[in-house]
């Protein structure tokens, strides 16, 4: 059905134009670019390995590993980079062109709410010129606690996550290794405001098929409207875009209904998702979308060291530039977040009416799996990317 409606839409597209991606002036499009490809690289091995949501925010795990990377040295700062996707960038200009694409991407009303923390064990003292550049450029902070006592440094990271995530998430360690030295924790959460908003009053119970065995009842919202549309035939995917009041976009990917969803993740990459957006073109449209809540939170060290991101971890990590006399080691990299999609509206309202045509227009409907892909239509900033497999669990 999903197939054969992109095909009855094919000849719409070639009458009408296609969207624009704006690109800013410039931040450092070399490093956007290099951003979202790392982004795109750790959603897939999340993704991977899991059937279940997956929500993950890229550019804040980005901005963190760019702020360890600061810190090391030698071999151990070489694989970072390679893992990083930043292979042959000179380190000593990341900060300064980070700072320029973070202050260009990270606009004011942006509904994104975001932070990193490097967690440092008190026998290791960061130097201020350190603590400064991570605060500058890369927008986090460095803190000391004490991992010998392992109840209170599990509540000061978990306090801290709780603020950062409106209080969504509450325990993401449950244990802490009194050997640890170093721990980078990110969180990010974005409440998605669409603009137009869909009307709370049109929102109806309907079915999702969660798989070929499972159906959830979810509340389903409704708009008919003049959407931003593509199909790529290659994946056998519709992809659909939805503004933000913010300035963001939502590209939502459907797979046909005889299409694995993972077979379709595996083929997004970030010039991938660029020829997506190239390719959408307005459209009349009936849309369904299913109301959710997704928290997820990942302990991202094995992820990370499928992507080669190694030395790091282990003993006799350079962390050089840091400074002092000691070196710690990094035990983990956790990562939280958060987000909402419902009829929320900035003005408080229930949203508007659904358009009226003169013939009912095609209906695409979000009842099975898909991939949702948040991204500033500014500059195209990669922000949050996140697969769902069932609206009603988080």
């Amino acid at each position: 059905m999903a197939a054969f409606l992109f095909l009855h839409l094919a000849l719409l597209f070639l009458l009408a134009g296609p969207a624009i991606l704006q690109t800013p002036d410039p931040a450092e499009p070399d490093l956007l670019d290099r951003s979202a490809d790392f982004g795109a690289r750790l959603y897939r091995a999340v993704a991977g390995r899991t059937d279940d949501n997956v929500l993950l925010a890229p550019l804040t795990v980005f901005a963190g590993m760019l702020a360890l990377l600061s810190g090391t040295s030698g071999p151990t700062q070489n694989q970072l980079l390679q893992g990083l996707t930043l292979t042959g960038l000179d380190p000593q200009i990341l900060p300064d062109r980070f700072q320029a694409l973070r202050n260009a991407v990270l606009q004011p009303g942006l509904s994104l709410q975001q932070g990193a923390a490097l967690f440092l064990d008190q026998s290791f003292q960061a130097p201020p010129s350190f603590q400064d550049l991570v605060q500058t450029k890369y927008g986090g902070q460095t803190q000391t606690v004490s991992f010998s006592n392992q109840a209170n440094a599990q509540d000061v990271i978990n306090r801290w996550v709780q603020d950062r995530t409106q209080h969504q998430i509450q325990n993401l360690l449950s244990a802490l290794d009194h050997q640890t030295q170093l721990l980078f924790v990110s969180a990010a959460t974005y409440q998605m405001r669409f603009s137009p908003p869909f009307n709370a009053s049109l929102t109806q119970v309907e079915r999702f098929y969660v798989d070929r065995y499972h159906v959830a009842m979810v509340p389903m919202m409704f708009r008919a409207d003049k959407y931003f549309l593509a199909y790529d035939g290659g994946v056998k995917a519709g992809v659909l875009k939805l503004p933000m009041a913010d300035g963001a976009a939502m590209l939502a990917v459907l797979p046909d209904e005889d299409v694995d969803l993972t077979a379709v993740e595996e083929e997004v990459t970030s010039e991938k998702i660029r020829a997506w957006v190239r390719q959408l073109k307005k459209t009349k449209l009936e849309v369904q979308l299913p109301v959710f809540l997704l928290k997820r939170s990942y302990a991202l060290k094995d992820v990370l060291q499928v992507l080669d991101i190694t030395q790091v971890f282990q003993d006799g990590t350079d962390f050089s530039s840091m400074g002092g006399a000691s070196r710690p080691s990094l035990s983990q990299v956790y990562h939280a977040s958060v987000i909402s999609m419902d009829e929320s509206s900035d003005d408080g309202g229930s949203g508007g009416g659904a358009t009226t045509f003169s013939s009912p227009p095609p209906r695409l409907t979000f009842n099975r799996p898909f991939i949702f892909i948040i991204y500033q239509q500014a500059s195209g900033s990669l922000l949050l990317m996140g697969r769902v497999a069932n609206p009603t669990e988080n």
